[in-house]
């Protein structure tokens, strides 16, 4: 980390303003190099200087450039902001003079990299970052500035403190057992404790179920024979013309997506292909990519047409969905009923000709999956598959401290157990970590950032 790196940090295009952004011991100066205006070695930090950016005494931009010196800012390295006119060709043009005078391209993520390594963030505050730009929902974006503020963060150091404090009683007491004014901590003790921990633990679990959804919806898909009306269904919740609606059997024959918000979480909904025996070729492959998604799928909504009688193939895919998270929907209530209710085990009735009964299947999604719930959370738990699988083995780490105190083992030995829990604590924030691991978090970030 010792050169100095830049990178655009605004979408490359057309636009008002791009930023170019450079970090590292040199950025101040080469900044310098290109820049006309002020020495911008000798302004003071946190200041923006009015100026252009030069290339052999040519102008190249109109530029006001934002001077940050370590240790207060992101990377708690000098940091230096070009704000350009919006364009691609100026912007690149000044991000060429960066690198010609001595800045090597930035890696995406580098900068929140930087920031990690140099103790500005731990590892769960530079998740929430990654979370906070890609954030499609007003709760998603609740969810990362908690772990960007270190809400998050600060649930699992306190439960490493708690640790630690009951590792200090164990070891004083191991190592001075014969000073009177300590006090003499028992296994009940130690039991109380690890008992108290593990609660805590199961508590932000419980919670941290809730952010896979808010962090990445409800992947849906909407199944059922050709012509009952799942194209009708997506357009009419979608409120727009998404899926193409014919009277001709198979007309959807790929799967069309759009989203969809209910009460602030999003509903990735996918329209499938008729499921039916057929001898067409693409067809035939739609139907079995509708199939495979009935195994991927958070939610199922099936539908049925209340005017025509449930077929064998029916009934299969009803017992295919029997542990699935489902709603069965009867379309076409405004016709003459002809299917068996009785052989449904629950079912929402609409008409989509009708507008009749989406409501009543919005809240059953609601209901389902205790979406009210979430609208009065406070947002602070983990939302990253990396971190609740560590929190989940330090939990598991934790029945065998309370099944070794159980079997009377000695001490040190339980000693040992807390250790491991307590290492795997400091996994989630980035306390311990594997430099494969590193690099792996941070390519997923946006170059720039």
């Amino acid at each position: 980390m010792n050169d100095t790196i830049a990178a655009i940090s605004t979408t490359l295009g057309v636009g008002a303003i791009s930023t170019i952004r450079v970090s590292g011991d040199l950025s101040i100066s080469i900044v310098n190099k290109i820049f006309k205006g002020k020495d911008l070695t000798k302004v003071n930090s946190h200041t923006i200087t009015y100026g252009h950016i030069v290339e052999e005494g040519s102008i190249i931009d109109e530029v006001l450039v934002s001077v940050m010196k370590a240790p207060k800012t992101f990377t708690r390295e000098d940091v230096v902001e070009i704000n350009t006119h919006g364009g691609i060709a100026i912007t690149n043009k000044v991000l060429e003079l960066l690198l010609l005078n001595g800045c090597r391209l930035a890696e995406p993520g580098e900068f929140t990299k930087r920031a990690f390594l140099n103790g500005r963030i731990d590892l769960i505050e530079a998740e929430g970052v990654m979370d906070l730009i890609n954030s499609k929902t007003e709760k998603s974006r609740k969810l990362a500035i908690n772990q960007v503020n270190g809400e998050v963060s600060k649930l699992i150091k306190d439960l490493r403190q708690s640790i630690v404090e009951m590792l200090a009683n164990i070891e004083v007491n191991i190592d001075y057992p014969e000073y009177e004014d300590i006090e003499q901590i028992t296994i009940d003790m130690i039991l109380n404790s690890v008992e108290k921990i593990e609660s805590e633990i199961k508590n932000i679990l419980s919670k941290s179920e809730d952010s896979k959804i808010i962090k990445e919806g409800i992947k849906t898909i909407i199944i059922g024979s050709p012509n009952v009306g799942k194209s009708s269904i997506l357009n009419r919740l979608l409120n727009e013309d998404k899926a193409i609606v014919t009277d001709i059997a198979g007309t959807t024959r790929d799967i069309v997506e759009g989203n969809l918000q209910i009460d602030g979480i999003l509903l990735n909904m996918i329209d499938t292909a008729g499921i039916r025996e057929t001898n067409d070729l693409v067809e035939s492959i739609g139907v079995k990519k509708s199939i495979d998604l009935i195994d991927e799928a958070d939610l199922i909504l099936y539908v049925l047409s209340n005017n025509e009688k449930i077929t064998t193939g029916q009934k299969e895919i009803l017992n295919k969905l029997e542990n699935k998270n489902k709603i069965i929907i009867v379309n076409k209530i405004d016709l003459e009923n002809k299917l068996d209710l009785k052989l449904l085990p629950s079912y929402v009735s609409i008409s989509v000709k009708e507008n009749k009964g989406l409501n009543e299947l919005k809240n059953k999604i609601k209901e389902m999956f205790n979406l009210e719930k979430i609208e009065q959370s406070d947002f602070t738990y983990l939302s990253s598959a990396r971190s609740i699988s560590l929190l989940k083995k330090s939990l598991e780490s934790l029945k065998s401290v309370k099944q070794g105190i159980k079997e009377k083992m000695p001490i040190d030995m339980v000693e040992i157990d807390l250790k491991q829990v307590w290492s795997i604590l400091g996994e989630i924030i980035g306390q311990t970590y594997s430099d494969e691991l590193i690099d792996q978090l941070f390519s997923r970030f946006c170059l720039g950032k």
